[in-house]
């Protein structure tokens, strides 16, 4: 054996955890995305998906990827630097530049390839990037492209935050870049104190709203808008793969920055288009985003009623304030064992270990969907409840 195939052999943990027959990942859905799945042939409650609008099998938008398909083909064989830019990815451009009310757009073929393409291409030597310890994996692994100085504040540590830009050159340009919503653990970032501390100190704060487009906001505009910080927010990043049922990524920015990035990012230039299906897909559903309101409020009134749920039961919850719920379990075989016992139960949740969190915060990750209903919420908070207590996770 060769001595990298020797090294990667070493790595047993999922074997280990089939052995148990406790492994929780690769679980095979035979339905679409939606409040109930089919797994092994039968219906399970869905709360491990970031569909929050409820939109992935909505009429509308597998028409217009239909229909893309039918009028584009199934790629664009190429990047849209070059062969690969359509008039389809144009409107979506323009729609998006004006609903974030910034000078323009760009599309990329993922969210993670959004982070990694962005955070190197608008830093560089002499720069700083200031991230929260929590940022996103693809924040994380974008930072680590740069050739910029990265500093790290305490999660949601407004003083350490202003700490660490202390020891940054006044004349240098600074980055800061942090998630609107958590996705591990739900909560919001203080984006208004945020804001105030990056102007004093002359930095440009990018804010990452995966989780907050479709979720806060008015029409489900994210984080900053649901702040009214949407104009001191220098770059806004999102992707199609949640809120927006597709697949894809997007940046807006002033007029200039994107024009820097067209012409500049690695991840934009030398990768594929998002495709025609794709583009239409995540059109369509921003069109229902914008037009149906009702989903946006159904979507907090079940989360509501999960948050009110899981507190009054005792369960350890954190900070969240949104349809992203941590159950902390705090230990990584009672956290697999547990998302085991739920699926049998017919629940569907994700599971939690380091390194998405701290070893110390293993946890249960609930996601809530507007076409969940508050039956379905009490179904499940009692199921969990029955579990956790049977592990004795739950005193």
């Amino acid at each position: 054996m060769k001595p990298l195939q020797e090294k990667l052999s070493r790595y047993t943990a999922p074997q280990d955890a089939k052995q148990a027959g406790i492994y929780p990942y690769f679980r095979a859905i035979s339905s679409d995305q939606d409040a109930e799945v089919i797994i092994d042939g039968r219906k399970v409650l869905m709360l491990g998906s970031n569909s929050y609008l409820g939109l992935t099998n909505h009429p509308k938008i597998k028409e217009a990827a239909k229909a893309a398909i039918d009028k584009y083909g199934t790629g664009c064989a190429g990047s849209p630097f070059l062969n690969g830019t359509l008039d389809l990815h144009i409107e979506f451009e323009n729609k998006l530049a004006e609903f974030f009310n910034k000078g323009g757009v760009m599309l990329y073929s993922t969210g993670f390839q959004t982070n990694v393409g962005v955070i190197p291409c608008v830093t560089g030597r002499n720069d700083y990037i200031i991230f929260d310890e929590t940022d996103h994996a693809s924040i994380i692994e974008g930072k680590r492209l740069s050739f910029a100085n990265t500093l790290k504040f305490k999660h949601n540590d407004m003083n350490n935050l202003e700490r660490v830009l202390q020891k940054c050159p006044i004349e240098s340009a600074k980055l800061i870049v942090v998630d609107g919503v958590f996705s591990m653990e739900g909560d919001i970032v203080k984006l208004p104190e945020l804001v105030e501390i990056a102007n004093k100190y002359n930095a440009s704060v990018m804010v990452d709203e995966a989780h907050g487009l479709g979720v806060l906001g008015s029409k489900g505009r994210g984080t900053c808008d649901h702040f009214d910080v949407v104009d001191n927010v220098d770059i806004i990043m999102g992707t199609f793969s949640k809120s927006l049922a597709s697949i894809g990524g997007f940046v807006a920015a002033d007029a200039e920055t994107i024009n820097w990035m067209k012409h500049n990012s690695r991840s934009y230039i030398f990768s594929a288009s998002i495709s025609p299906a794709a583009t239409a897909a995540a059109m369509a559903a921003f069109d229902i985003m914008v037009s149906e309101p009702w989903r946006q409020d159904n979507l907090w009134k079940v989360t509501n009623h999960a948050l009110n749920g899981f507190r009054q039961l005792g369960f350890e919850i954190g900070n969240t304030e949104t349809p992203i719920i941590p159950l902390f379990v705090r230990d990584n075989e009672k956290t697999f064992t547990v998302t085991k016992m739920l699926l049998d139960e017919g629940v569907f949740v994700n599971p939690v270990i380091s390194p998405a969190v701290a070893p110390d915060d293993t946890l249960i990750r609930i996601s809530l969907m507007a076409t969940h209903t508050t039956e379905q919420i009490d179904y499940a908070i009692d199921k969990i409840y029955k579990c956790f207590k049977r592990l004795e996770i739950l005193k």
